[in-house]
């Protein structure tokens, strides 16, 4: 399929979408990891947090092959996912371990769906489609170990 300026348009902002969902679980999980009173989660959260960073600069990476720049990023698609987050912060507070793991399954399951809409798109070459599959499913994983401590 040809690239025209309209489907690098697409994939751009498809990619922008889930740029900004991983910031969110970043943003959550290191919230989550600063409130959590359990070290071995404290630890598991930093880590998903560190993970959201390198998915963020893989994507980052795509949109500049693409000739495009990620500094200019607007607030799309993000804000209704963003204040899954931001609710989940005042739930942080209390340091509620349910309450906290149960705000970081919200986040996960919401970006996941986000994954699984932008590989419906059919403007992503091939290679993207791999990353955002290679993401999609560590997300997945992710978020069946944190359902894991709920059941703990």
């Amino acid at each position: 399929m040809l690239h025209t300026d309209e489907t690098t348009k697409e994939v751009v902002s498809t990619l922008e979408g889930l740029i900004s969902i991983l910031e969110d679980g970043k943003l959550g999980y290191t919230n989550a990891a600063e409130h959590v009173e359990n070290d071995t989660m404290k630890a598991e959260f930093f880590d998903y947090a560190r993970e959201r960073s390198l998915f963020i600069v893989e994507l980052q990476d795509e949109i500049n092959r693409l000739g495009k720049s990620t500094d200019e990023s607007g607030g799309g698609a993000l804000g209704a996912l963003h204040r899954t987050w931001i609710d989940i912060k005042s739930t942080f507070t209390g340091g509620d371990t349910d309450a906290i793991i149960n705000a970081c399954v919200t986040g996960e399951e919401a970006a996941i769906e986000k994954y699984q809409d932008a590989l419906k798109k059919e403007e992503l070459q091939p290679n993207q489609i791999a990353i955002v599959s290679q993401q999609l499913s560590t997300i997945q994983s992710t978020l069946m170990k944190i359902k894991a401590h709920k059941m703990s």
